[in-house]
């Protein structure tokens, strides 16, 4: 969970189902974030919300807690949560499955790079819940499998990952198959322009809730390591990596084939290590993230598909072996450690 802040306003103050109240006591939710403090009761008056709120805030408690509430409530009401990687939408699909145990909502994961005859089935259950990124979510729609039609709820998030990603077309083709009647949460770390425009033609009449504005995490400690050469460069970083406070670090690469490279040159130092990148399948990708998240790797090379959505427990270090293209994906690779009130620390390796 998020870290908290000081707030008189309790999970189960919310008006939502009991139920709701005992599934969130189970995942020990019991003060809610600024973003949730504030969008939750909007989202539950039926409010369109545009949320701007930095990694680590805890935004998808904020959409999901009102959301099922609504479902709970009313059996005809179905969610589309649209969302930039397929680490973000099986993270969402999990936060979900633990806040409805025991009541008779499903959801279905709609991701690129799985199998599709197995989404297929499980959007024939009919599903009042469906998480999935835009291109097989379009993909399945053009087919006839999925008919966004019945949506009468939309969640965009991280939508300034999305436009970066190329989606835009993607996303206007899907929300135009919605429901004209519906109630539409968006959620960006970012307001740029591109973002603006994209807000103001799919909301109706938002709540705008901006928590904080984008900055380096605050519990993060950050430092650079200079360089000479690529060659004192791994020379440094396996330096760094042999000392004992280095528990548990993830390490950013610009390309596929420089994450892969790396991690072989880690393993055959005797390092514990792998990799992930887009060219590797999701099952191989979540099969990494699971040994990441259960320590018998300790270290996970990446490209900047694990910045966004990635919420791996107990990161002590985020190293940014090549430098991130912009700020705000140095803002979002910063944003894996110094989470919930830990102190982390992020090295760049600057030549």
């Amino acid at each position: 969970m998020p870290s908290i802040y000081e707030t008189n306003q309790k999970f189960e103050n919310f008006n939502i189902n009991g139920r709701l109240k005992v599934n969130l006591s189970r995942q020990e939710y019991t003060t809610p974030t600024k973003i949730q403090s504030q969008a939750i009761p909007e989202i539950l008056n039926g409010k369109d919300v545009l949320g701007l709120a930095s990694t680590g805030s805890g935004k998808t408690a904020a959409f999901l807690v009102p959301m099922i509430n609504k479902a709970m409530r009313d059996p005809s009401q179905k969610c589309l949560i649209i969302v930039p990687t397929r680490e973000l939408a099986n993270q969402i699909d999990g936060e979900f499955y633990k806040l409805t145990f025991h009541t008779n909502l499903q959801s279905a994961v709609v991701i690129g790079g799985a199998s599709m005859y197995r989404q297929i089935q499980s959007l024939q259950r009919g599903p009042q819940f469906i998480v999935g990124t835009p291109g097989r979510l379009k993909d399945l729609s053009e087919r006839k499998n999925l008919r966004l039609g019945q949506f009468n709820n939309v969640v965009l998030d991280e939508v300034d990952r999305m436009l970066d990603m190329g989606f835009i077309h993607d996303i206007r083709e899907l929300m135009s198959q919605l429901q004209g009647e519906r109630q539409t949460l968006f959620f960006s770390a970012t307001m740029s322009p591109r973002v603006e425009v994209i807000a103001n033609s799919f909301l109706c009449s938002p709540v705008r809730i901006q928590v904080e504005k984008q900055s380096p995490a605050k519990n993060v400690d950050q430092d650079i390591v200079k360089v000479r050469t690529n060659s004192e460069k791994i020379e440094k970083l396996q330096n760094l990596l042999r000392q004992d406070e280095f528990e548990k670090v993830l390490i950013f690469s610009r390309t596929k084939r420089g994450t892969d490279h790396l991690s072989v040159q880690l393993n055959a130092r005797g390092f514990k290590v792998d990799a992930i990148h887009g060219n590797k399948s999701q099952n191989i990708r979540t099969k990494v993230i699971n040994k990441f998240r259960n320590n018998v790797i300790n270290i996970l090379v990446a490209t900047d598909v694990a910045a966004r959505g990635l919420d791996i427990p107990a990161i002590t270090h985020v190293i940014n072996y090549d430098e991130p293209a912009n700020y705000d994906d140095y803002i979002h690779r910063v944003g894996r450690t110094g989470r919930v009130g830990k102190k982390g620390f992020a090295l760049t390796f600057v030549i």
